[in-house]
């Protein structure tokens, strides 16, 4: 019997200017630059994972920079945002701090939630939602602990069959919890990183690029449950990949039949394979397969310097 899924694992999208990218999430957003390392599947590419100070699961944001790829379209199938968690109450600090970096940000309700709308430097659509969670914030990234994120609160999907997805989240454990307007939460039973949003509503179709939310990767425990939940899928004629090595998780991804990117992803081994978590962030790392062929890839990749706080190093 397989174990429904806790909450979200990690968001993945697509970025523009690696540097404008680590500005705007270290700086700007106050997380902490948890890997600097590259794309599995184009090492000449960035990864960067941004998190809490431990990259506890369920804070993490990961982006790829691709600046010369050509902006993206929100639309149908697709993730068209992503949200972040701050305490109740720092709205206000939020909206002042982004205003004051130049960001617009609109507040809006939303199931009884404050909500902070916003775009990346990439035109990817974030939000700050006012909903305390249990996770222990990253202090020194330049925000106040009192309003510092406390990790992801969820994504919002505009799948082309809102109901097969919803399928799939039932499947995977998530719960309906209820609806306002064409939007349908779905909720997972841990204590954090947990909602999923369906829109109900038609549109453009989407085209990824800049600015695109690629996936959105839920926490399965270990690689035996991974390989069940991969089974399952494959049994009922679910698209389905095969599982891949990350370095930091193993991994499946399932395009399920509303057409959103949906990853399932092991809780270990951890980000702690390569790096002490004091020194997170602080030089490229490679999985093990690429090091032969680290001079190389330094030597492509685009210099960055990682900031500190609102300061860079």
């Amino acid at each position: 019997m397989l174990a429904d899924v806790p909450g979200i694992h990690h968001v993945t999208a697509m970025v523009g200017d690696p540097q404008e990218n680590l500005d705007f999430y270290v700086d700007t957003l106050g997380l902490r630059l948890v890997k600097r390392t590259v794309n599995h599947e184009d090492v000449l590419r960035y990864h960067f994972y941004y998190g809490n100070g431990a990259g506890d699961l369920g804070t993490v944001y990961t982006c790829f920079p691709y600046p010369n790829e050509p902006p993206g379209r929100r639309g149908r199938p697709q993730i068209t945002a992503a949200s972040f968690a701050v305490p109740e109450g720092s709205l206000d600090y939020w909206r002042d701090r982004l205003g004051a970096r130049g960001v617009d940000a609109e507040r809006a309700d939303r199931f009884d939630d404050a909500v902070l709308r916003f775009e990346d430097p990439a035109g990817t659509r974030l939000e700050l939602v006012g909903a305390d969670q249990p996770v222990e914030p990253w202090t020194d990234g330049g925000v106040p602990a009192d309003a510092a994120i406390r990790g992801l609160h969820g994504v919002t999907a505009l799948p082309t069959n809102p109901f097969a997805t919803a399928s799939v989240l039932d499947t995977l454990g998530l719960a309906y919890e209820g609806e306002e307007g064409d939007r349908v939460r779905y909720r997972a039973g841990g204590d954090h990183a947990t909602v999923v949003d369906l829109l109900d509503r038609g549109g453009d179709f989407a085209r990824e690029g800049r600015g695109s939310i690629h996936h959105v990767a839920l926490r399965v425990p270990d690689g035996t449950e991974l390989r069940e939940w991969h089974d399952l899928f494959r049994e009922r004629d679910v698209e389905v990949s095969r599982i891949r090595d990350r370095h930091y998780y193993r991994a499946v991804y399932v395009r399920e039949p509303g057409g959103i990117l949906i990853e399932l992803a092991t809780e270990g081994p951890g980000f702690g394979v390569d790096e002490d978590e004091s020194a997170f962030g602080e030089s490229l790392v490679l999985p093990p397969w690429a090091e032969e062929d680290r001079g190389m890839i330094e030597g492509q990749l685009p210099p960055v310097e990682v900031p500190t706080g609102d300061r860079r190093s």
